[in-house]
């Protein structure tokens, strides 16, 4: 487990020069586990029915957001109605879909899946199939050289190449966004680009197509935007079937290369075969919010810190309500918190120099829809965004975590990435007022678990802007289940992780420079 405390003598800096209107810990005190239980008693709520995106649970959810933002005195973000940036989502039905390859009729579900997202109404015919390897196409890369797409179906994997036990595009052991998230996405508009007329996409880990896998696809089928547009239409077979189409040698020649994660541009492969690819939807349009609130700053009011956490969760489900107390009203709640503690310091005269948005997000069970959103169309410019913290999770405890110190610690994902200035402001403000152990365990390049890229922090960092993600590591336990209740909370911890979140965002509000952003994102 890596835990690093960075010396006080490296990082003391993070409060020289910075013209700090007020102690912090006046206002880091408002914060009580009191108040975090009566927000959280509402937001987790059963009356919210779990909260799902585009449900009537979000939507009152967002409403209750809103009223506490009014009662604070927050401004309104620009761009938003009344406090909401809406977002349109798309609920799809398929109407048909059907696949012929050669004289064989494959079933949806059983021999292949078709996810939504990724395909348009219509008929996709084609008489020749070209290998594309992993489907990728980078200066470091390339699976396209030489091989002539164009008018044609390409066969790809998924995944991405390794050399000397790193990947290639990203140089480190640290998968590129060709493999996650978005990866197949990106994948496709390079096949568009190159000229394909469609894809089919080969699981090397699957033999047949589960039908755990088959539900899978179809609970993803609903998109914040359908990226079919973007690039062609696509559906994924397993290892077992992909035999059939690139014959049986062939395929275990480059099935071998592929579970090494084995470079595989140099393979030319073409095939006369005949694809026939019939799709129709039915498309049922609705919406979704963020909630947006802002306090000016003052002579720094022209750059921005953000504090965001998702309210959204997982809904209704055979007649269960996914109570998620802690994924994330914890880190919902906290944002009202923060909201309420930097208005009060406002109130008296201690207002932040930058100015601080705070943003309550949905959609980030659905695959970050709403932080995506932002991302695409900021309410405050990019550009003179210093950082954002983000809260998802900060309620309980991890029961892995089997140390002296399970009740005092907080997991912070990113401290190493994008600004070298990170870890030091967030190790002072802790240090000097509330002492948790701060545990960079899930920034190991070699964690499974990918949690960097698994909340909404991350579309902020692909846009270059430093984050921070404050998290308490309860991946077993009731995440994900109807039993994460309220009654689960841990407050003591709950209220000291909110304060120095708190106190650490002050920091970055007041002081004179914005973050450096001196670590290519990778």
């Amino acid at each position: 487990m890596q835990k690093k405390l960075f010396s006080l003598l490296l990082t003391g800096i993070a409060f020289t020069a910075a013209a700090q209107p007020a102690a912090p810990d006046q206002y880091a005190a408002t914060i009580t586990k009191e108040d975090l239980k009566k927000q959280l008693t509402i937001i987790a709520g059963p009356e919210m029915e779990g909260r799902e995106t585009g449900t009537e649970g979000q939507r009152k959810a967002a409403a209750y957001i809103v009223s506490q933002f009014t009662a604070f005195g927050l401004k309104p973000a620009p761009g938003t109605d009344n406090y909401q940036q809406y977002y349109a989502i798309g609920y799809d039905t398929v109407l048909q879909s059907q696949l012929m390859i050669g004289a064989a009729t494959l079933v949806s579900g059983k021999d292949y899946v078709d996810e939504i997202s990724l395909n348009n109404n219509g008929t996709l015919n084609g008489k020749e199939i070209v290998f594309a390897g992993y489907g990728i196409s980078d200066d470091k890369y390339n699976d396209y050289t030489g091989k002539d797409v164009k008018g044609k179906i390409v066969v790809f994997f998924g995944g991405e190449p390794k050399t000397d036990g790193h990947y290639l595009i990203s140089g480190t052991k640290m998968y590129s966004t060709w493999t996650y998230p978005g990866g197949l996405t990106q994948k496709l508009g390079v096949a568009k680009q190159e000229g394909a007329i469609g894809a089919i996409v080969i699981n090397a880990v699957l033999d047949t197509i589960t039908a755990n896998y088959a539900r899978a696809a179809k609970r993803s089928s609903t998109r914040l935007i359908k990226t079919a547009g973007e690039t062609l239409n696509a559906f994924t077979i397993a290892g077992g079937s992909a035999k059939n189409i690139l014959g049986d040698d062939f395929f275990a020649t480059v099935l071998a290369k592929v579970k090494n994660n084995e470079p595989l541009n140099t393979t030319v492969f073409g095939k006369k075969l005949k694809v026939k690819y019939e799709y129709a939807e039915q498309k049922i349009t609705n919406n979704a919010s963020n909630v947006a609130g802002y306090i000016e700053g003052t002579d720094k009011k022209d750059e921005y810190v953000i504090l965001t956490g998702h309210y959204d969760h997982l809904g209704m489900r055979n007649g269960q309500i996914y109570y998620g107390a802690d994924d994330d009203g914890s880190g919902t709640c906290a944002v009202l918190e923060m909201a309420e503690a930097f208005a009060k310091a406002k109130a008296a005269g201690n207002g932040p120099r930058r100015t601080i948005l705070f943003m309550t997000v949905s959609g980030e069970e659905k695959g970050l829809w709403g932080s995506e959103h932002y991302s695409e169309n900021p309410l405050f410019p990019l550009d003179k965004t210093s950082v954002d913290l983000n809260t998802d999770m900060i309620g309980r405890i991890d029961t892995e975590r089997k140390t002296a110190d399970s009740l005092n610690y907080v997991y912070v994902i990113g401290h190493n990435k994008l600004s070298t200035e990170l870890v030091g402001i967030n190790e002072a403000a802790n240090n000097k007022y509330t002492g948790l152990v701060l545990d960079y365990k899930y920034d190991d390049p070699a964690d499974p678990n990918r949690i960097y890229y698994r909340s909404d922090h991350y579309n902020f960092a692909r846009k270059g802007i430093p984050i921070l993600f404050f998290y308490d590591g309860m991946l077993l336990a009731d995440y994900h289940k109807p039993t994460d209740t309220v009654d689960k909370i841990y407050w003591d911890i709950y209220e000291k992780r909110a304060r120095m979140i708190f106190n650490t965002a002050w920091q970055m509000a007041n002081r004179d420079e914005m973050l450096k952003r001196d670590i290519p994102l990778n």
